[in-house]
């Protein structure tokens, strides 16, 4: 049941490219996925409406809303391509809202263990969220922003402090793991391996895992090892939830903007992905994007607990 629940939320690898070409309608509807920096993608599409058809007739194609919701957006389970409307999709991201999303605000966050073996991982069966990324790339930071408390998850200028698997218990009911970070140049290389080894066990062996939330940093261009890193998740049918980091950092000069890298991002994975997983833009200096990904995950959570 737990692999045919993450499966459903799983984009499906393809090697074609993720953006269908949208024909337009007589009255088109420009669908803005707007974000609260200085610019906004916006992609053409029809009149989102619901088709009226009588049981006895047969189902019509997909229109170019269902193509595009299906492709573009992370529709979850309990809505139709056909029924998505702009005001379902959360600010700074992909994700529509469903009627799984329910209470998502963190009023209790205790640490459990911490363990370098995945087998020494909690065994009590809650639904866990892996927060994965890069050594630098702020994954303490968000953490400690999501539960809105200072050094709950331990943040240092020097990035590879994470070396163990780490289980946040919140509020008495799931978990956030916070999983060492890759790429950290400093290390040793059999520190490298052996982190990568047991990070690896862990997703391969985590029944209770609903899905990875890899954290890109958007104040920088596209990284390969990040790229890898999501195509390997995705061979391995591991549900992930891209979350950019350092939104709030905007360069100057020739600089690319974090709209810019973001952008560069989603075309290098669009290469991989028929379906684009969801993804949200946020900033634990301003708390962007802190609330939308709390209530995205809490959607992700009451489906699996259904």
């Amino acid at each position: 049941m737990l692999l045919l629940r993450s499966r459903h939320f799983l984009p499906q690898i393809s090697s074609s490219l993720l953006l269908p070409t949208i024909s337009h309608s007589p009255k088109p509807f420009n669908l803005s996925l707007s974000f609260p920096l200085q610019t906004s993608f916006s992609i053409s599409s029809t009149n989102l409406h619901r088709h009226a058809f009588s049981s006895s007739a047969a189902p019509p194609p997909p229109s170019d809303t269902a193509k595009f919701a299906s492709t573009v957006l992370f529709v979850p389970p309990g809505v139709e391509p056909n029924e998505v409307t702009e005001d379902m999709i959360l600010p700074g991201s992909n994700i529509v809202i469903g009627p799984y999303a329910g209470h998502s605000q963190i009023k209790e966050v205790t640490f459990v263990k911490s363990s370098n073996r995945s087998k020494d991982c909690p065994n009590d069966g809650l639904p866990e969220f892996a927060v994965l990324g890069r050594s630098n790339v702020g994954k303490s930071s968000l953490i400690n922003t999501l539960v809105k408390k200072k050094e709950v998850a331990l943040t240092s200028k020097k990035p590879g402090k994470t070396q163990l698997i780490n289980h946040f218990l919140i509020n008495k009911s799931w978990y956030i793991v916070d999983l060492p970070g890759y790429g950290f140049a400093k290390a040793s290389d059999s520190a490298r391996t052996d982190w990568s080894t047991f990070t690896k066990g862990y997703f391969l062996n985590r029944d209770a895992l609903v899905t990875v939330l890899l954290l890109v940093d958007a104040s920088v261009p596209p990284q390969k090892i990040d790229v890898d890193c999501a195509n390997w998740l995705g061979r391995n049918n591991i549900p992930i939830t891209f979350v950019f980091t350092k939104c709030d950092k905007m360069k100057g000069g020739k600089g690319a903007q974090p709209e810019e890298n973001i952008r560069s991002f989603h075309e290098l994975i669009r290469q991989n992905y028929k379906q684009h997983p969801p993804w949200i833009m946020t900033s634990s200096v301003t708390a962007l994007g802190r609330d939308q990904l709390l209530l995205h995950m809490s959607q992700l959570r009451n489906y699996w607990d259904n």
